[in-house]
């Protein structure tokens, strides 16, 4: 793995950081099997939309569609 440092001066406590990140990341995924599932986003899952209630339908139920209440 290489690391490139192309824009400003890291110290070394700062590199030392981010190379553990990078390794934490990549042993993480390393221990995974390579056809398992990834676990869902929260911004991807559906169920997140269908918690709240849709508004009752009136004249005035346009503007409160989009936003849950």
């Amino acid at each position: 793995m290489v690391i490139k440092v192309v824009r400003g001066n890291p110290t070394p406590e700062e590199l030392a950081a981010a190379l553990a990140v990078v390794q934490a990341r990549a042993a993480a995924a390393a221990t995974q099997p390579s056809g398992a599932p990834t676990p869902r986003d929260s911004w991807s899952d559906p169920s997140r939309i269908a918690a709240h209630r849709l508004p009752a339908p009136g004249p005035t139920s346009w503007s409160r569609s989009y936003w849950p209440g």
